[in-house]
């Protein structure tokens, strides 16, 4: 069993990057800066692409499944985990983390009665990460990819049934399917509550 993890209609737009650019705070973007692997150090995203591709290439018999997910504390001053998860189904499997911060002026924004922003925003970061992930992987992979036996068809979302988030799971799942995923709420959204809440 691997020892990194056992088994347990809006589109992001150019629109909304600019504006989170004019923060000062999210300049180098999701795919930018340093991603942490428990077993490899901080990786840039081109060596977490290669990653993937030699964990598949090592055992490219198992299915794997590949999954986005984020989480935040809930504090004045959040910051955000996102986590790509990539599973060798019944054998365990790797994850590589990007925790996103925002300059004050940024943050006011989450702040008190504010914790649904807070939860859409680790929406969006999750959306924009899996789709430049999944275009990047279709690039990368290219001959490759009918020998390997994967999928990336999902987005953890840290709401569920139960609590206050329970009010919020149509807008977040609506928001996923929007984005050519589909979304896997708590008690199934391990890479979110499990995965990246570890790093809040």
């Amino acid at each position: 069993m691997d020892k990194e993890i056992q088994n347990e209609p809006v589109r992001i737009n150019p629109a909304r990057k600019a504006s989170l650019n004019d923060t000062g705070g999210y300049t180098e973007g999701v795919v930018g800066g340093q991603f942490f692997s428990p077993s490899k150090g901080n990786m840039e995203f081109k060596e977490v692409i290669k990653e993937i591709y030699d964990y598949i290439s090592a055992e490219p018999l198992f299915f794997y499944d590949i999954v986005v997910g984020c989480d935040s504390p809930s504090s004045d001053k959040p910051f955000f985990p996102i986590a790509i998860v990539i599973l060798r189904t019944g054998a365990g499997g790797r994850f590589f983390l990007k925790k996103m911060h925002y300059p004050d002026n940024y943050l006011k924004r989450f702040m008190n009665i504010n914790w649904k922003q807070r939860i859409l925003q680790e929406v969006y970061l999750s959306c924009e990460l899996a789709l430049s992930l999944r275009e990047t992987l279709e690039k990368e992979f290219g001959k490759a990819t009918p020998t390997f036996n994967y999928q990336f068809a999902y987005i953890h979302a840290d709401v569920g049934e139960q609590g206050k988030t329970k009010e919020m799971v149509k807008e977040v799942t609506g928001l996923i399917r929007a984005n050519g995923f589909e979304p896997r709420i708590k008690p199934q959204s391990f890479a979110a509550s499990v995965v990246a809440d570890r790093y809040t």
